[in-house]
């Protein structure tokens, strides 16, 4: 498996569900986790990028 594959998956699940969420009473929350998972896909991306 390629390094960086996992936290690019992850994050992009959790922007996901992050992103579901703004549109509820939890917009604050919603929108740490949203960064959360974009920091993730960055990072991730950036080791598979890295790592070819």
């Amino acid at each position: 498996m390629r390094e960086g594959l996992i936290p690019t998956v992850l994050g992009t699940v959790v922007s996901a569900s992050a992103a579901s969420l703004l549109g509820s009473k939890y917009k604050l929350a919603a929108t740490g986790v949203l960064g959360f998972g974009l920091a993730h896909i960055v990072l991730g991306t950036i080791d598979l990028i890295e790592h070819r």
